[in-house]
């Protein structure tokens, strides 16, 4: 009787840890097909380990994470194959598309994609094509213009120094409508050394009117001289 209770015994138990270990791992499919490509799957977190030549996606709910095995990593991620296991990680903040960590396809919104980065406006030099959100390389850059007149304060006289500024503009690769080339600039420092008209002559009363009361002001000062009285030797 005891060998055939033993038996029994060690047959439930067997089966017992046969569907425990189900539950834990399981191999190819399962769990409403969460465990596609998998090797080791669980319930609550899905995928840890895939089968060769797929990458291992984790995606983040609240505090918990859940892996899928998957062929191509999703838009916003970028495969990374390794010796254990092959990964998709996130791409950067400011990208939609990228081929590496460092190398970006395709910008989020507000961005332009430019040598593989992705920057709030494209670099002086370049053509911005608003369709693709792309900075290319092609706005040739013409000649310096000539320097244009002295300024202060929006005004050509009336000041001792001022700044002169000359453009130099770029002209458009392509005939798109939506493209622009940006406008270099340069300015320095130049002498007007002119008054504005009308201050000439107010200047000028001016300092006849300084000169005469500097002058009453010296008659003011003189001693005042005692006339001789003639005949006294």
């Amino acid at each position: 009787m005891r060998a055939p209770l033993c038996l029994l015994l060690l047959v439930a138990h067997t089966v017992d840890m046969l569907a425990l270990h189900r539950r834990k791992k399981q191999v190819g499919t399962g769990l409403e097909g969460n465990c596609t490509g998998c090797v080791i799957c669980s319930e609550e977190n899905g995928c840890s380990t895939c089968q060769q030549r797929l990458f291992l996606l984790i995606r983040r709910e609240g505090i918990r994470q859940y892996g899928k095995c998957v062929h191509d990593c999703p838009l916003g991620f970028f495969g990374i194959r390794g010796q254990e296991v092959n990964r998709c990680k996130k791409c950067g903040a400011t990208c939609d598309s990228c081929f590496s960590q460092d190398f970006c396809m395709r910008c989020k919104r507000r961005f332009f994609l430019h040598k593989g980065k992705c920057l709030p406006t494209c670099p002086p030099g370049t053509l911005t094509k608003q369709s693709s959100r792309e900075c290319q390389e092609e706005c040739k850059l013409g000649p310096w213009g000539s320097w244009g007149p002295c300024m202060h304060d929006g005004k050509t006289c009336g000041a001792t120094w001022g700044l002169e500024i000359r453009v130099r503009e770029a002209g458009l690769a392509g005939q798109e409508e939506e493209a622009t080339c940006q406008v270099q600039s340069e300015s320095r420092k130049c002498s007007i050394q002119r008054p504005c008209p009308g201050e000439r002559n107010v200047r000028q009363k001016k300092g006849r009117k300084d000169r005469r009361q500097r002058k009453d002001r010296q008659l003011e000062r003189r001693p005042d001289r005692k006339p001789s009285q003639p005949g006294l030797q």
